[in-house]
């Protein structure tokens, strides 16, 4: 009897991560391929055929496929949607030009605005009004929307995004207008705010809704031939895709909400991390990803990603809140920085050294990959510094060559700045690491929390090279390196669950909470989030998440808040009360007395159950080994030439250490062991580095 074969696909900037599981989530075959941006399918169709044919099987056999891009993303960083048309209702032409009424850099007279899709004269408007309560004021009339046709047509546009005022109160108005432009202009592409993100605040909104008109069209596309790519070469199982809040959906639920995908790689990263944690037992992590294009890091506490129900998009300011585009979608919250294997180094005009956020991606490429690129890379400084070993690298399919990268290095930053190949790339790498480090105190910052007690869990192509400087210039210690790391989004996937979210704004004050309407409103969310869940889990069991975001009368911001699976009476006031002032203190250290206590949004998340967490293993007696293989290298410590161990990770067996420096490689990956740290295997097959100083003078 043949087992059940699961397919995990992330498409990034630079690879296309593929990983082939048995029903016991064996892993049977991984492999990267590069990602071939002009028609992303062909680089996902020859890692899938590449793992099915290593182990032996087709793709007729695969029971279970999920599927991540980047797509979405890059589509709205770079530009390359549709040409948007917004309809609002009158007197609120301007809600995009207004945004927040405040700028996000007050002193800089060379302020960049956020690009936010849609300029003036593509933003329309129609008499209606609807007030907060979801009270007709002002009804739509059915003859203006002839004339609002004729200037959608004149605009040129091919997508629609609707946002009427208070529509997540009575969306009428909107699904009319929807049904109506269907019928006159059935090729325009239209999405509804009510639909996309039904909450308060118009401008977040709006945008969010923007934003989904403006990559609907090319994900429809897109995912309809993905699906109809591999459903001729066998495929005959349902494709889900890899949201941003870490579920999965359905390619139709994808194509009508094609935002939830944002970030939806990085998602899968940030679930395998959380996987890996709750299996070694451990409360607090750091979770670090670095790709080709891009790294990510994401804080993990109790097995659980912070979440969050924003975002922005294309920060015009890296790090500067309010720069980018505000997108109010369930998404697991992590800081994500121009700093991969791809980012492209050179000297500015000043003299320093720059490292990103430009990337080479995977055309051309690095200049070791001899695919056309001229500026050095990460990858080409780690090459050049002997983290990557030619022979070993991406096993075999990419051919690299070093002098390449030595000359590229030399010509474009060693001139300039007065040093070798290896200088630069020295500073190279020590530049976008101490980058990545920046980050991810700045994340732990805002977010309240300490790095030091933290263990990071390192991967992607490029995390497990830079994990240690990184971790050391962060303060972190441990490092655990799970198996398959190179690969470890897609892997990330295969422990997604599939869920759907739905948030619904409802204005209520806790003392005078009117428990029938709000029942009701549950009862309507929980059927229309079951409905999606069950289009991809089928008869699967569910769990139904409810939560409520609260916050003290006139504040401007909300604090979640976990409620009961069941209809609410009015002897939950008290323990909600006890709740949100409990979460409220954690935050802000004490509550405020006498204050009316008001709800604005509704949450429902219905998912199949977590994957289950096997029994934690102990270590067996940690034994010291000593590599029979050296290779060269650049200490990262100190920058002197050292000799490295050099091992396959698959000769290593549980309880073996080794002490640093140490090159531990496998098919898509190489583990830097730093001299300052030793790595052992723990029982369940992790590398877990801690920084202990034994290796330092080795």
């Amino acid at each position: 009897m043949t087992t059940a074969l699961r397919l995990a696909i992330d498409i990034g900037g630079t690879f296309t991560d593929t990983v082939l599981v048995s029903g016991d989530e064996t892993i049977l075959a991984s492999t990267k391929t590069l990602t071939t941006h002009q028609n992303p399918a062909e680089g996902a169709m020859e890692g899938a055929l590449r793992v099915v044919q290593s182990a032996g099987r087709s793709l007729a056999e695969v029971t279970g496929f999920i599927h991540g891009t980047t797509l979405a993303t890059n589509a709205l960083i770079e530009r390359r949607g549709a040409t948007v048309a917004t309809i609002a209702t009158e007197g609120f032409r301007d809600i995009l030009e207004i945004a927040y009424e405040r700028r996000y850099a007050q002193y800089d007279i060379n302020l960049e605005k956020p690009d936010l899709l849609v300029p003036r004269e593509r933003s329309l408007t129609v008499r209606e009004r609807t007030s907060a309560t979801g009270e007709v004021l002002i009804e739509l009339e059915e003859g203006a929307i002839d004339a609002l046709v004729a200037e959608i047509d004149a605009s040129g546009a091919d997508a629609v995004a609707i946002c009427l005022m208070h529509s997540y109160a009575n969306p009428t108005h909107e699904r009319r207008l929807r049904d109506a432009l269907a019928e006159r202009r059935p090729d325009l592409t239209v999405s509804i705010s009510s639909d996309v993100s039904p909450e308060a605040r118009e401008f977040d909104r709006l945008c969010t809704t923007v934003a989904n008109a403006y990559i609907q069209p090319l994900m429809e596309t897109y995912l309809t031939r993905f699906v109809e790519k591999f459903e001729a070469e066998g495929v005959t199982c349902p494709i889900l895709m890899m949201t941003a809040g870490g579920g999965m959906c359905t390619v139709q639920t994808a194509m009508r909400f094609p935002i939830r995908l944002v970030e939806s790689g990085p998602a899968g990263g940030a679930i395998l991390a959380a996987h890996i944690a709750a299996r070694a037992g451990l409360d607090q992590v750091l979770s670090f990803d670095m790709g080709g294009t891009t790294a990510k890091l994401c804080l993990i506490d109790n097995a659980r990603p912070q979440t969050s129900r924003q975002f922005e998009i294309a920060r015009a300011a890296r790090f500067i809140k309010g720069s980018g585009m505000p997108v109010r979608i369930p998404v697991i919250e992590m800081i994500e920085i121009g700093a991969g294997g791809g980012s492209i180094a050179g000297v500015d005009r000043l003299g320093r050294l720059t490292v990103g956020p430009k990337s080479a991606g995977s055309e051309p490429g690095p200049v070791a990959f001899g695919r056309g690129g001229t500026e050095p890379t990460v990858t080409d400084s780690d090459i050049t510094l002997g983290y990557i070993v030619p022979d070993t690298f991406a096993e075999g399919f990419i051919k690299i060559d070093p002098e390449a990268s030595n000359g590229a290095l030399q010509s474009v930053i060693g001139t300039a700045l007065e040093t070798n190949a290896t200088g630069a790339a020295d500073g190279v790498s020590r530049i976008v690491d101490e980058s990545m480090a920046s980050a991810g105190r700045m994340h732990a910052v805002e977010s309240g929390k300490n790095l030091g007690p933290r263990t990071m869990i390192a991967f992607g192509g490029n995390g497990p090279l830079h994990a240690g400087r990184v971790a050391r210039s962060a303060g972190v210690s441990r490092i655990v390196v799970p198996p398959n790391p190179g690969v470890g989004s897609a892997v990330g996937f295969l422990f997604a669950p599939v869920s759907f979210e739905i948030v619904r704004s409802h204005y209520s004050l806790l003392g005078t909470l009117d428990f029938t309407a709000i029942n009701g409103l549950f009862d309507d969310m929980i059927s229309e989030a079951s409905a999606v869940v069950a289009q991809g889990a089928g008869d699967a069991p569910t769990e139904i998440r409810r939560s409520a975001f609260m916050r003290y009368s006139g504040q401007g911001h909300e604090i979640e808040i976990s409620l009961p699976d069941r209809i609410l009476t009015p002897e939950d006031l008290a323990p909600l009360t006890e709740a949100f002032e409990t979460e409220y203190r954690k935050q802000f250290s004490r509550p405020v007395p006498g204050m009316q206590i008001e709800i604005l949004n509704w949450a429902v998340q219905i998912a199949t159950p977590d994957a289950v967490v096997p029994e934690l293993l102990a270590t067996p007696a940690v034994t010291t080994m000593t590599p029979s293989e050296t290779r060269p290298i650049i200490c990262d410590v100190d920058g002197q030439t050292k000799h490295a161990g050099f091992v396959a990770r698959a000769n290593l067996n549980p309880g073996d250490r080794i002490y640093g420096p140490a090159l531990i490689h496998e098919p898509q990956t190489t583990t830097l062991v730093s001299a300052d740290f030793s790595a052992h295997v723990d029982a369940i097959g992790n590398l877990v580095l801690i920084r202990d100083q034994k290796g330092g003078t080795q």
